[in-house]
């Protein structure tokens, strides 16, 4: 785990980091002294040209050197397999193996400079041994490259829950049409965000099915805590939609990392009203342009009779569930439905409150909906107590990671943890959780499992309103490329979103598109069994 120390300097990779590239050079190399052999041996009697005695010199040395390198490598590989993750000391001739093998990069450029200089003057011998030097020659040149030092090698350290229509505005895409369909759409929505941006509103007129006429504003305005979002009339729901945009772009990113908190500035009678402040900015811009700039009095006044529906992913969701709360004493029947929305967004105080309007649906094993400052904090001290406890090597536990995720099978089929009464081989400076702690936020608790006890600048916050959780059921391949795969859905409370879980799926399953499939298959299989009982689906209140 801790970086090798070279030539004076602390490099980002570890001893144990060379397995895969130091045998991916091996196999490299061993190719390559098989097959200047077989050209030795197969051609050694045409050498009887004018430098052929220098071309039969320059193989031989040449098949000596590969095979001191290849020695050398094969060490550095054996060397690197040793020890476990937090305990070096089995490792430490690596950094003398390193200084051998970066030595070696010196006579093997020289011989290779002069075989080039020997072949450049004309030597009249068999073509195919000439060509055959030549390639060495360039083999040579694409090999040195990527193991020229450590640092160079590679792995170092449709009755949804809303409508159809609804949900195709929450997840509006960005996407350029072409200039000769943008030039032909006629301006007649109330457009911002700068010029040609009509391309991505036909996009979104294709992913909605709505006209022109549907919709009251879209912007595409961005900047830190100022989000894209539109006003739109679902005709079929009879409602007003506002749909806030999620993350995009890097000023989308520097809202979603301003994660302190904040007093919500609302009217809604709860005393705690903490939240995230990036998103809570965010909010009060649409906000702002929604009330102050009469947006949604425009749309009211076309259809007086429609309900207000707010609705966002990840990001946007976030923004959209404290919008709803803001716009909650003006429109008292606002309904949100937040898509994959973060965890540490409300105060407990407002999460209870936001609960009799809003529904949030979480996929899987989302990291979004688990994310929170605390959730970080005590990720890293569940990853650094595995980390100090493993008892296996690194690449040990590599390939049995991709095993498991080409084809499936039982992690717990790998122990990685010491036995109890193995627990005092861990010896090494590195290897107890406290020493790996040693730069912990002074706000950190490492005397329990729990996530940790906040500082007043990052209070515990929670996800919006009532949570729908889909759960895949069975197997659809690791990747979840192989089959259909088929999901459940139920109640969930929020604490069994207190923790972030590690999985192939875990950003996945964020994805808008994955979360969609999700929802259609839910609501096909219910459709299927339209007189079954309803076995645990929620009864979402549906706008």
């Amino acid at each position: 785990m801790p970086g090798m120390v070279l030539f004076g300097r602390r490099w980002a990779i570890a001893s144990d980091d060379l397995v895969f590239p130091g045998f991916f050079e091996l196999l490299l190399r061993a190719l390559w002294w098989i097959g200047i052999l077989t050209l030795y041996v197969m051609h050694r009697g045409k050498l009887d040209c004018a430098g052929g005695v220098l071309l039969s010199s320059y193989l031989i040395v040449l098949m000596v050197l590969l095979a001191v390198i290849i020695c050398t490598v094969l060490a550095i590989v054996c060397v690197s397999m040793r020890g476990t993750i937090c305990n070096p000391g089995p490792r430490k001739s690596m950094s003398k193996l390193l200084y051998v093998r970066l030595a070696l990069f010196l006579p093997e450029m020289v011989w290779a400079s002069l075989g080039a200089a020997w072949v450049a003057d004309g030597v009249q011998c068999d073509r195919t041994v000439v060509n055959g030097i030549i390639a060495t020659v360039i083999i040579r040149t694409q090999i040195w490259c990527p193991v020229t030092l450590p640092r160079a090698w590679p792995f170092s350290t449709s009755n949804r829950t809303t409508s159809a229509t609804t949900w195709s505005l929450t997840t509006w895409p960005v996407v350029r049409q072409s200039p000769r369909s943008c030039r032909s759409r006629p301006a007649e929505y109330d457009l911002v965000g700068g010029d040609q941006l009509s391309c991505h509103f036909g996009s979104i007129l294709h992913t909605t099915g709505l006209q022109y006429r549907d919709f009251i504003h879209v912007s595409f305005h961005d900047k830190v805590y100022e989000l894209p979002f539109l006003v739109a009339l679902d005709h079929r729901k009879e409602s007003v939609v506002v749909a806030v945009r999620g993350t995009m772009s890097l000023q989308d990113i520097l809202t979603d990392l301003s994660a302190e908190s904040e007093t919500l500035d609302c009217e809604c009678g709860v005393q705690d009203r903490l939240v995230h402040k990036g998103i809570s900015q965010a909010a009060r811009y649409v906000y702002r342009r929604l009330v102050g700039d009469g947006i949604l009095s425009q749309a009211f006044s076309i259809a007086p009779e429609y309900r207000l529906v707010v609705v966002g992913h990840s990001l946007g969701a976030g923004a959209a569930a404290l919008l709803a709360i803001m716009l909650r004493n003006s429109y008292p029947q606002v309904k949100c439905y937040a898509f994959s929305p973060p965890r540490g967004l409300l105060s407990k105080s407002l999460c209870e409150y936001s609960k009799s309007f809003t529904v949030s649906l979480v996929l899987g094993k989302d990291v979004i909906p688990r994310l929170s400052v605390t959730n970080l904090e005590d990720l890293k001290k569940r990853i650094l107590r595995v980390i100090a406890h493993c008892s296996q090597p690194k690449y040990k536990i590599l390939l049995h990671g991709c095993w498991y995720e080409l084809f499936g099978g039982s992690p717990e089929n790998l122990p990685t943890e010491l036995d109890g009464g193995e627990q005092g081989d861990l010896t090494q400076p590195l290897l107890g959780e406290q020493s790996l702690l040693t730069h912990w936020s002074p706000a950190y608790s490492c005397s329990s499992d729990s996530p940790l006890d906040s500082s007043p600048k990052y209070p515990p916050l929670y996800p919006p309103g009532r949570i729908v959780h889909l759960q895949e059921e069975g197997s659809a391949g690791r990747l979840g490329c192989c089959s259909a795969a088929q999901y459940g859905v139920r109640w969930a409370h929020e604490a069994e979103f207190s923790k972030i879980l590690i999985g192939p799926k875990m950003l996945t399953d964020h994805m808008p598109d994955v979360l969609m499939r999700a929802l259609d298959s839910v609501v096909a299989d219910r459709a299927l069994c339209v007189s079954c009982p309803a076995q645990g689906l929620p009864d979402v209140d549906v706008v």
